[in-house]
């Protein structure tokens, strides 16, 4: 039995020595910068409120354009979101709000007199233009519906300073496709 312990308390002190001999002839440790974070895309819905009605591939397969933050606001009745991406403009904002109104309601206060109709968007619905309201911001296009569960909806873009309001006519087709992807039933 004196063997066994002999040996054993023998092969622990060798072992230590292995040991501390192998690590001194390892290399230093090299400092590896840290990868950078990854980028996360959020999504639209993320913000709550009416961003849950948006999608940001859906709007770039409808409009051509990449937005990347979105923030939505609640006012009584009325929710509202609004999309941008890296820069100020465009700025895509949609509004959402319960309503009595009916279509004849609709046509009598809400239909602009530049206001076109658009056909299969809600029960009623126009597009228009707005002119630049200032140096600061560009003109805009808008799309407004009567959605089928009595809410109220709208698309309005605005482009930046310098953009022409033909621009913005021709955008009002973009909108009218993105409008129809939106369920206002949803909110």
């Amino acid at each position: 039995m004196h063997g066994r312990i002999g040996l054993a308390g023998v092969a622990v002190p060798l072992a230590a020595v292995v040991l501390v001999a192998g690590c001194a002839d390892e290399p230093e440790p090299i400092a590896v910068p840290a990868a950078p974070p990854a980028r996360v895309e959020a999504v639209a819905a993320s913000s709550g409120g009416a961003c849950r009605l948006l999608d940001f591939g859906v709007i770039l397969a409808r409009t051509g354009t990449r937005f990347t933050v979105a923030a939505a606001s609640t006012s009584g009745d009325t929710h509202t979101c609004v999309v941008r991406g890296d820069k100020p403009w465009p700025e895509l904002a949609l509004t959402v709000t319960d309503t009595s109104i009916d279509k004849e309601a609709f046509a009598a206060d809400i239909l602009p007199d530049e206001g076109k109709k658009v056909a299969k968007l809600g029960q009623t619905a126009y597009r228009r233009t707005i002119a630049a309201k200032s140096p600061k911001q560009g003109p805009a296009a808008e799309v407004c519906w009567l959605a089928t569960e009595g809410r109220l909806a709208s698309l309005r873009w605005t482009f930046g300073p310098g953009a022409q309001r033909a621009a913005a006519e021709q955008h009002t087709t973009r909108l009218v496709a993105l409008a129809k992807t939106v369920r206002t039933r949803s909110l």
